[in-house]
């Protein structure tokens, strides 16, 4: 069983907006709909206790479904259409969502939007239904970013790519406090003023052995 996350080394971000592009084309998203599955907020636009605000400098952050080990819209769902799939990626049966936006209240992230095309509450599954499903084993958004600075890949699997560099740097998840255990995860700048203007004092960083051991899928249903 695999078991998806992604992280992200958030100081090589350029803002040039190509993995939003490359979701829209892959998802069937119209160009020039905003916050549909992943999107880019600059430092201005960011709220939580993760992010420092300092106008001297321009940053920007990847934000997208967090994959959670624990994840709220699932609870909050009444008509159970929110499930966890073998790959432990959180998943929808659009059929059964009934628009009551439960999950999109109990989401923290601000992840899920309404598809007003087929009428459900949509969100990032790392290309499940598309990529992965033809048995591709990297994300439209990874593949397409020229600065490479997401990493895809199964977290169960130490030899993968994103394992390899989780192991290599340290890092932190987003809003930690909320307790749903994210599986996107944000390295630590190399360079340390950028890295001490853009996260919070407080901000509990973690090593790959730290991590591990939190991330194991709860509440498995396969499709």
């Amino acid at each position: 069983m695999a078991n998806y996350g992604m992280a992200f080394d958030y100081e090589l971000c350029i803002d040039c907006h190509a993995c939003e592009v490359a979701c829209k084309e892959e998802n069937g998203i119209a160009l020039g709909m905003e916050h549909r599955r992943l999107w880019i907020q600059k430092d201005g636009d960011i709220e939580g206790d993760f992010w420092n605000i300092d106008k001297s400098s321009v940053s920007f952050v990847q934000m997208q479904c967090q994959n959670c080990v624990n994840p709220p819209c699932l609870e909050a769902c009444e008509r159970k259409a929110i499930y966890i799939d073998e790959n432990a990626i959180v998943r929808i049966y659009k059929d059964k969502c009934d628009l009551l936006l439960s999950c999109m209240k109990a989401c923290p992230y601000d992840a899920r939007y309404i598809d007003d095309t087929h009428f459900f509450t949509d969100k990032c599954i790392f290309c499940a239904d598309t990529r992965l499903a033809r048995g591709e084993t990297t994300t439209a958004c990874q593949i397409t970013c020229p600065a490479k600075l997401r990493y895809f890949g199964d977290l169960n699997d130490e030899e993968s790519e994103i394992v390899q560099m989780l192991k290599k740097r340290d890092f932190f998840v987003l809003k930690e406090s909320e307790g749903t255990i994210p599986k996107l995860f944000y390295f630590i700048p190399k360079n340390k003023e950028f890295a001490q203007k853009t996260i919070e004092k407080g901000t509990k960083i973690y090593t790959w052995g730290e991590m591990k051991p939190k991330i194991q899928p709860l509440n498995l249903k396969k499709i």
